[in-house]
């Protein structure tokens, strides 16, 4: 399907993030395959090479919550913006790093940077659309973000054989881009609800807490997060290698037809949560990747590894978006906060899910990891049965009928 079609319809606000979420993708798919090698040729341990990634995630994390204050107080706009050019200029630092240490500094600053202009496009995309278009521009936008990082590592590969600080360069430089692109071209999200005195008026933390579709959209990217990402980044390329006695190629390719299959049903899934609503997408998505989740616990062949990627791939389009659409039916405003500490329950599952599984793997087995994330993922399922439709519009159907 040709890009610009698939945006027509949409806010140019929608058209500016998906253009600079493809830049963001690419520099970062681009240093994926270099950092673990860049950090090595420091001379450090294979943990100080993990502890690199785990201090970004840490760090955008616990910047979560101010990152919220920055766009109720500056605006979306001047948020993504800095943001998105404080991890330029932080990946800048880290190419001409002369030691570990600095490196590690380097890359920890970047992870502000990161839950700034993250936090910022959440909003933006949020408050731009009506709740009948909500779930397609998030398919777009996420889409972008995959197309991107499938096309990055790829262009990382080529560029660590010129130089190790090459990938860094390059996606300081795709990074300073997509800023560009959004201080220049972005405006303020424009709320699509104004009450009747036409005061914008923005949804507290408290107030959102107090919503049972907030809470579930909290839970669900928690545990979509152990599951889709967690899970995959620690035990599953060694599950392969070590159980399967397979290859790394295998890894790859399952981890390539996951990412394909998420993106074909990116905008199918989007367009279902629009028309039928998002209980319906939920929990077409929860039971996927349960079913996936659950395939990994009998697998003993590659190609039953292949086909377990797949069907999570399948669920992962369905629940990459979702949740999003549920806290922007729910807020109102700005609510910078409200979508910060959303993101940093999605975090938070990338953080605690790899520890869960590497420790279960070690002490116990793999199938006993794949046991317990079925297990902590059933507490998703259940709450996406339960969720009560948050699309008004949708609502507004269901009582005619």
């Amino acid at each position: 399907m040709n890009r610009f079609k698939v945006l027509t319809g949409f806010p140019r606000q929608v058209k500016v993030l998906t253009s600079a979420a493809f830049f963001v993708a690419v520099g970062y798919g681009v240093i994926v395959p270099a950092m673990p090698v860049y950090a090595k040729s420091f001379g450090v341990s294979n943990s100080a090479v993990g502890l690199i990634i785990s201090m970004f995630a840490i760090a955008r994390f616990s910047t979560g919550m101010f990152s919220g204050k920055f766009v109720d107080i500056f605006g979306e706009r001047l948020v993504f913006a800095i943001g998105i050019f404080i991890v330029s200029f932080s990946t800048l630092l880290a190419a001409l790093a002369h030691s570990y240490l600095q490196l590690l500094v380097f890359r920890t600053f970047g992870g502000l940077g990161s839950s700034m202009f993250s936090v910022a496009a959440s909003s933006i995309i949020m408050r731009s659309v009506g709740d009948d278009q909500r779930g397609r521009a998030q398919s777009v936008y996420n889409g972008s973000f995959l197309i991107g990082g499938i096309a990055g590592p790829g262009i990382g590969g080529l560029l660590t054989s010129i130089s190790l600080r090459a990938p860094f360069f390059t996606y300081s430089i795709t990074l300073f881009l997509a800023g560009t692109i959004g201080f220049f071209f972005l405006s303020s999200g424009k709320p699509i609800a104004i009450h009747e005195t036409n005061i914008e008026v923005n949804t507290s933390l408290r107030q959102a807490l107090n919503m049972q579709p907030y809470r579930t959209a909290l839970i669900i990217a928690f545990f979509t997060n152990w599951v889709l990402i967690g899970l995959r980044s620690s035990i599953m390329p060694l599950f392969v290698i070590e159980q399967l006695h397979s290859t790394s190629a295998i890894v790859g390719l399952g981890f390539t037809l996951s990412a394909l299959f998420q993106g074909l049903l990116l905008l199918p899934a989007g367009t279902l949560s629009d028309l039928r609503g998002r209980r319906v997408a939920l929990s077409i998505g929860s039971t996927v990747v349960m079913v996936g989740t659950i395939a990994l616990i009998f697998t003993t062949r590659p190609w039953m590894f292949l086909m377990a990627m797949c069907i999570t791939g399948i669920g992962g389009a369905f629940l990459s978006t979702t949740p999003a659409n549920i806290v922007g039916d729910v807020i109102r405003g700005k609510s910078g906060q409200v979508i910060a500490l959303w993101q940093m329950a999605g975090d938070a599952g990338m953080i605690v899910g790899p520890i869960v599984v590497g420790y279960l793997s070690d002490a116990y087995s793999f199938r006993a990891a794949f046991i317990a994330s079925v297990a902590a993922f059933s507490v998703a399922v259940f709450l996406a049965y339960k969720l009560p439709e948050t699309r008004r519009s949708h609502l507004v159907i269901i009582e005619q009928d």
